[in-house]
């Protein structure tokens, strides 16, 4: 099994000014722990779930690139970028960026996106849901393509809403034969497809029965489209709160090795979670030493 950090939350102590050295600190101390990938969020505006739209959240492609120069081992990426915020071609470019500059840590995080709110307080289009559907396999094809051969296929391009006159892409990505790519999302009917017919990777949420049946609909897409279903890995997105003594409503790191086992007995062969409090990083050190140790082993 393999394991992900995901920062969700930057409400950290210190406010602005202190945003990047406990984010440089934050990334060090999951480098160091053993963590396979450290992920961000790709909105301009923290999500329900997680916090008020007013607390602090980074531009997921710059954090990024701040990332790779505070860490050495980590795979970086978006967990997962939305389509509409940028074109295709410029997801490419700034994804080869991050994967030259980072020595071949890159991973393209991509999806079809959801936050209506944010995109209209900020004036971005956002446009309907097969529209963004048809855009994410447009930009799913072009990084194909881009990321083909020396620099790219350097073909003219047609797709559903763009069009490009010639596929260039150099530098070209470090990492071969290309940069792997990470669909979010769990629609049976279009993104696990999308994911069969273009992708690397899939994430989706849940429990473990919730798991099983993604990746069930998954295997069934593969085999309709000749594709080994074993070439895909399967991912899936959690949330800790750990405390050694498991007070406070935390889960000890036996219960949480617990749970992610039952997740890797559904199929999940890769866990991408965040850590509550991640500014706290004696806790990425307490799950390197416990959990990700323990099952890794396993």
């Amino acid at each position: 099994m393999k394991f992900g950090l995901q920062i969700s939350s930057f409400t950290w102590p210190g406010g602005p000014t202190q945003l990047g050295p406990t984010l440089a600190r934050v990334v060090r101390a999951a480098d160091d722990a053993g963590f396979d990938s450290i992920w961000v969020m790709d909105h301009f505006f923290q999500i329900r779930g997680v916090g008020r739209p007013e607390e602090p959240m980074l531009d997921g492609m710059t954090a990024l690139g701040y990332m790779a120069a505070h860490s050495d081992r980590a795979r970086l990426g978006l967990m997962v970028g939305g389509v509409h915020y940028r074109q295709p071609g410029l997801w490419v470019k700034a994804t080869t960026t991050l994967d030259v500059l980072s020595g071949g840590r890159a991973w393209f995080g991509i999806g079809a996106a959801w936050n209506q709110e944010e995109s209209e307080a900020l004036g971005f289009a956002f446009p309907s849901l097969g529209t963004r559907f048809e855009l994410l396999e447009d930009t799913l094809r072009m990084a194909v393509a881009l990321w083909s051969g020396e620099r790219g296929t350097e073909e003219a391009f047609r797709g559903h809403h763009v069009r490009a006159g010639r596929l260039l892409n150099s530098p070209q990505a470090l990492t071969r034969p290309r940069i792997p790519i990470m669909i979010g999302g769990g629609g049976e009917r279009k993104t696990l497809r999308l994911v069969a017919q273009y992708g690397d990777a899939c994430n989706v949420f849940g429990g473990p029965e919730r798991l099983h049946h993604k990746f069930g609909v998954l295997r069934r897409h593969c085999e309709e489209l000749g594709r080994p279903f074993d070439e895909i890995e399967r991912s899936t997105l959690q949330s800790v709160h750990v405390d050694p003594a498991g007070g406070d409503r935390a889960e000890t790191p036996a219960q949480v090795t617990d749970r992610f086992a039952e997740l890797g007995d559904a199929g999940a062969q890769s866990v991408v979670f965040s850590v509550r409090d991640v500014w706290q990083t004696d806790k990425l050190e307490l799950l390197g030493r416990t959990v990700l140790a323990d099952l890794a082993a396993a």
